[in-house]
């Protein structure tokens, strides 16, 4: 059975941020995103237009709804075929 490589997260806390540096600093951090590395991002609002960023640019996320109306999004770069 292979074994899935461990993560390193790095964590945006984007919450007292204002437009546009939220967006800034995940396109920022994935322009330098090792093999093994993730993005988290974590927001006080869902950032819908960053989704969009995300699939046409080959990443891959995960959203997490947390309490208090906060969201954590997982990023990670799609396995290249």
């Amino acid at each position: 059975m292979k074994k899935e490589p461990e993560h390193t997260i790095r964590v945006i806390d984007a919450r007292a941020m204002v437009h546009p540096e939220p967006f800034e600093r995940v396109v920022e951090a994935l322009t330098t995103l090792g093999r093994n590395e993730r993005v988290k991002l974590i927001l006080g609002r869902e950032p819908l237009p960053l989704y969009r960023f995300l699939e046409k640019n080959g990443y891959q996320y995960r959203l997490s709804p947390q309490p208090g109306g906060v969201y954590e999004i997982l990023i990670w770069e799609a396995a290249k075929k």
